[in-house]
């Protein structure tokens, strides 16, 4: 059986870029990572350096990470959905195009992309931004995918299965885009994850299973069709452990990259502030296919 493709969100510091993203992922026995090119909340951004990431494609041989399976994230604030405010679509499509060329000078190929919020505009407007938004970013030669991230349905968020159908069947080089499945939102959009098997047959049917380009594997503290999008530790939400790992492990989705994205954990059940990041264990539980009870308290010893 094939090696499971598992990893965590990790940083990408201006100092140490790709450096030190593979060393944080490495510390957490991952064999993959997820990144943004910068803050996810701003456009700030800093110029790659080659030397670094010749340095960090060193350090991922060395650990037996396939770049091919490193994903980076777009940052939250790029909405093409929404056209209210020309200027601020044209620089959504205009910061979209300069982290696709992030990606390709970083050697990335899969770039997650939250679709957008439709605002004051109607649902079918926005998704016709989107398409629009897409068609001027996409050209006929891209090395970078770019993965439209399933969303819980929160406000006026776009990208239950039918709407990603809608967006994909619109753009023309259609053949960049896949699709991004985080087992949170589409709880809280109202797919029933204990039936994933049942969405599988869905998603093949509306869009076809060989566009999944990624997975999202977060827990959820609400129950499904909550449209909340608030991401729990693994067992410790609404989906569970046991969901949850026959999802991870699902034969159809051996070759796709596992990204965790759950909460840092607070030094004690009170506290206020999350510290500790959890994926080292939540990694762990996955390859050893067992939950651990103790999780919230072997993560805390560890890190004390």
């Amino acid at each position: 059986m094939k090696e499971l493709i598992i990893g965590s969100h990790v940083s990408f510091q201006k100092n140490t870029q790709l450096v030190g993203s593979v060393k944080e992922a490495v510390s957490y026995r991952a064999n993959t990572f997820m990144f943004y090119t910068g803050a996810p909340q701003n456009t700030a951004r800093y110029p790659i350096d080659d030397k670094l990431t010749q340095e960090g494609y060193q350090l991922m041989e060395e650990n037996g990470i396939d770049p091919v399976d490193v994903v980076v994230h777009a940052p939250y604030i790029i909405n093409l959905a929404n056209t209210a405010k020309p200027d601020n679509h044209r620089f959504a499509i205009q910061f979209l195009r300069e982290e696709m060329d992030r990606c390709a000078k970083l050697g990335m190929t899969r770039l997650v992309l939250h679709p957008g919020s439709h605002v004051s505009q109607t649902r079918e407007e926005g998704i016709q931004n989107i398409i629009d938004g897409l068609n001027q970013v996409l050209t006929t030669e891209e090395s970078t995918y770019i993965c439209l991230e399933t969303m819980a349905g929160k406000g006026t968020e776009i990208g239950n299965l039918d709407e990603l159908k809608k967006i994909i069947e619109g753009v023309d080089h259609s053949e960049y885009l896949k699709v991004c499945i985080d087992t949170c939102h589409l709880n809280d959009a109202g797919y029933d994850m204990t039936k994933f098997d049942d969405f599988l047959s869905e998603f093949d049917e509306k869009i076809g299973i060989d566009r999944i380009g990624c997975v999202h594997v977060n827990d959820s503290k609400n129950v499904c069709g909550a449209h909340k999008d608030r991401h729990e530790n693994i067992g410790l939400g609404t989906l569970g452990f046991d969901t949850l790992y026959k999802i991870v492990t699902h034969p159809k989705l051996k070759d796709v990259p596992k990204i965790l994205e759950t909460p840092y954990v607070t030094k004690e059940d009170n506290a206020k502030e999350k510290v500790y990041p959890p994926y080292r264990f939540e990694i762990d539980m996955f390859r050893n296919g067992k939950y651990d009870t103790e999780l919230l308290e072997h993560i805390r010893n560890f890190y004390k």
